[in-house]
């Protein structure tokens, strides 16, 4: 029997190792990621780079074009102080034609600037190849050098050309002959004087004192020796006090607080508070302060209107009606007469404030001890006389506030010559209300009892209207002495603010001197 072949194995391919059967998969996947990771790090960079390019772009554009002009017209531009050595520079002249301010060559064929007087310091300022510009002269610098105009192609192109365009003068609303007079009349004392016209908002006069020698500081041969001697001087005359000096304002912001109280209708012209009159003997308890009055004789129980409490100058009726206006009416209110911010105006301006705003009570005051206090113009309430100047000019303006300005044209042949117009700034209240003002700051000036807080404010033959101030400092020395008012009362021609630093009550330094220097403008522009 044949035996049967034996089947050769079958040959099964052996599997491999799950390891090893996974692992091309794996490193296809591993490349994927990596390439989309070094996609995705290329995709961030490139947008970084376009960011960053767009960036530069943009802040190239901007100082390159819009702030093209800003840059090559600024007073600190190396270009502009190398220009001003010998450029000459636009005059000046206030109102009549009188010039202020006029440049001239030195022996060395440099520009050198000559100015009119000593009066004119702190409005003009002083224009120095080793200090620089202030005043009209550093807000002007541009125009007087003939670097600004109105091409904006040429403005743009003027830092690169040798020659500037012609230059521009300023012509002013100040009227050298009441500023002189307004100098004079501050004499050897610290303060200031602003008069303007409260139709047009045309400053007339703008003294402070000290002043200094600007034509000193223009000079080369002398600028060091008399810009050091200034900044050593402890009465700060290089201070421009009727823009940037501050003031506690005494009694002549009571006038703010019967703007408030009226123009939210917290109080009427006849209101009258009950507690007044027994208050005057003792004093009004607010808070745990006790305010007073100096008028008891005079009135006695008479319980006060508005016009009666303008008259005497009632601290405690005021008191009283701020408490009834409220703490955040009183500071909005006076933001609409400047406060809380800077006065649009062709030379800088300290910040007026009714309180320091940090208080828990409505408007940012302590409490209604610091309310009552500031109603009457104590406490944190500090101002500039030109601050209070527009209060008075307001009032005169029934009620309508004019924006300052001392530069009325640009004048010459180069491109930018132009007239500046007068110009609304806002109303702040209604008419009958600054007529109720109005009236009771009459009385203040001309009525039995007002005349003798005023003594010498009024002006012979013409309506006046006023209201003094006593700006109490604590410790020792005298108080302010401040007085704002406007004449006549109708038709106002000219309104004014006068502040005597430690001359005294209002009535006797700041009063007369208002009223003299409101008799100076009628005998200029005569009696209406």
């Amino acid at each position: 029997m044949t035996p049967e072949p034996t089947p050769e194995p079958t040959l099964q391919p052996t599997p491999e190792p799950a390891a090893e059967r996974s692992a091309p998969i794996r490193d296809v996947k591993v490349r994927k990621r990596r390439s989309r990771a070094i996609g995705a790090n290329v995709f961030r960079t490139g947008i970084a780079v376009a960011c960053a390019f767009s960036i530069l772009a943009v802040g190239a554009g901007w100082w390159q074009v819009l702030e093209a002009q800003n840059l090559s017209t600024a007073p600190d531009n190396p270009a502009v102080v190398a220009l001003a050595r010998r450029a000459l520079r636009g005059p000046i002249e206030d109102r009549n034609g009188q010039w202020l301010a006029r440049s001239a060559r030195d022996k060395n064929g440099e520009a050198t600037r000559e100015y009119r007087d000593d009066t004119i310091s702190h409005v003009v300022g002083y224009s120095s190849r080793k200090y620089g510009t202030s005043g009209l002269e550093r807000t002007y610098n541009a125009q007087l050098l003939g670097l600004a105009g109105a091409d904006p192609l040429g403005d743009l192109t003027a830092k690169f050309r040798d020659r500037p365009d012609r230059r521009l003068g300023l012509h002013l609303s100040l009227d050298l002959r009441l500023q002189r007079a307004a100098v004079r009349g501050l004499g050897s004392d610290k303060g200031a004087v602003v008069m303007l016209d409260p139709a047009t908002g045309e400053i007339l006069a703008l003294a402070s004192t000290p002043v200094y020698d600007a034509a000193a500081i223009a000079d080369p041969a002398t600028a060091t020796a008399t810009f050091e001697r200034l900044q050593a001087d402890g009465g700060r005359p290089l201070l421009p006090r009727a823009t940037l000096g501050r003031y506690v304002p005494g009694s002549v912001f009571k006038i703010v607080t019967g703007i408030a109280g009226l123009d939210t209708g917290a109080i009427l012209p006849s209101t009258t508070f009950p507690e007044q009159p027994p208050a005057e003997a003792k004093g009004l308890l607010v808070n745990g302060f006790r305010i007073k009055d100096g008028h008891h004789p005079q009135t006695g129980a008479t319980a006060l209107d508005m016009t009666g409490a303008t008259e005497v100058s009632c601290n405690i009726w005021y008191a009283l009606a701020g408490l009834q206006t409220g703490g955040t009416r009183l500071v909005s209110e006076a933001a609409k007469l400047g406060f809380g911010d800077a006065i649009p105006f062709d030379l800088p301006t300290a910040i007026s404030r009714v309180t320091s705003g940090d208080g828990p009570a409505p408007g940012g005051f302590t409490d209604d001890a610091e309310l009552a206090s500031a109603s009457f113009g104590q406490g944190e309430t500090f101002v500039t006389p030109l601050q209070m100047a527009l209060v008075a000019s307001t009032v005169a303006n029934d009620g309508v506030l004019m924006k300052p300005h001392v530069v009325t044209a640009l004048t010459g042949d180069g491109p930018g010559a132009r007239t500046i117009a007068p110009e609304t700034w806002r109303r702040v209240m209604s008419e009958d209300d600054a007529r109720a003002l109005q009236a009771a700051m009459q009385r203040a000036v001309e009525g039995r009892l007002g005349r003798q807080f005023t003594a010498g404010a009024k002006v012979p033959g013409v309506p006046t209207a006023g209201k003094s101030g006593t700006a109490e400092l604590g410790g020792k020395g005298e108080p302010h002495s401040w007085f704002i008012g406007f004449a006549p009362v109708e038709n106002p021609k000219v309104a004014i603010a006068v502040l005597v630093e430690r001359g005294g009550r209002g009535g006797e330094r700041a009063a007369p001197l208002a009223g003299s220097l409101m008799a100076r403008y009628f005998d200029l522009y005569g009696k209406p």
